[in-house]
């Protein structure tokens, strides 16, 4: 069976922020691993104008994917501007069709911001329209399918209710925390963004604080949450307890 996985994420960063840590898992199992973001994070700076960041930070996340030998896309969307509309969904179809993935991560139905919950959609329109022949351009892979569809936490931890997230499944990424984190640091720029923009210096803190908060609800020192998709036509079995195992994941 192929063994592919994509996460399509907002920004650049987003994906080690909440799945890095599960992606480097499946990396070392031998799967091919995507990394995407809707837009290349273009609003991301408080002093450089958008062609600038965007192609800065393009080449952090490449550099990011890279880690865990990965590959990185971009939908070529625009901070702040994420849409549900014909083209948007035309761009994550083509996408998802040229990667025929198994397995697709994306963002919480319910974030923080606009951004994350419209690439989730776009993630879920993907997943389903991607085999369909007149949905989009390029060839459909002999072995390609409606993969398993999987909702990361939102960002926090924290729903719109300002709660816990609930989750269904939680992934150990103890072993690789530093693998995570190392990624994360590839996004250079974003600490003097975050500094600028939110009055935050502590883009690791956040990092810790988060992975240690949903790891401890599974009983993990580090741990990253997942909502799973099994809605009509989607897969019911859990491919991340099943290719993880036991010991790196509980379900609940």
């Amino acid at each position: 069976m192929r063994q592919v996985a994509l996460c399509l994420m907002a920004h650049p960063d987003d994906c080690e922020f909440l799945a890095a840590g599960t992606l480097a898992l499946l990396a070392q199992r031998g799967w091919e691993v995507h990394i995407a973001s809707s837009t290349p994070g273009d609003g991301g700076s408080a002093d450089k104008n958008p062609l600038d960041i965007a192609r800065i930070r393009r080449q952090e996340n490449t550099n990011a994917a890279s880690i865990i030998g990965a590959t990185y896309h971009c939908l070529e969307l625009r901070d702040v501007h994420v849409t549900f509309d014909a083209d948007s969904i035309r761009r994550a179809v083509n996408l998802a069709r040229a990667i025929a993935p198994t397995l697709m991560i994306t963002h919480s139905q319910q974030d923080y911001m606009l951004d994350h919950e419209i690439t989730a959609q776009l993630a879920r329109a993907a997943s389903n329209g991607c085999i369909v022949p007149n949905c989009g351009n390029g060839p459909i892979h002999p072995e390609a399918r409606i993969p398993h569809l999987y909702y990361a936490d939102p960002v926090g931890i924290i729903d719109h209710d300002g709660k816990t997230a609930p989750t269904s499944v939680v992934v150990d990424i103890t072993t690789v925390y530093d693998t995570k984190m190392q990624m994360l640091c590839a996004h250079a720029s974003q600490r003097d963004w975050l500094l600028a923009h939110y009055g935050v210096d502590e883009y690791t803190r956040l990092l810790d604080e988060w992975s240690s908060k949903r790891g401890q609800t599974a009983g993990f020192s580090r741990g990253e949450g997942f909502r799973q998709h099994r809605g009509y036509g989607y897969p019911a079995d859990c491919l991340l307890s099943e290719v993880l195992g036991k010991a790196l994941t509980t379900q609940i």
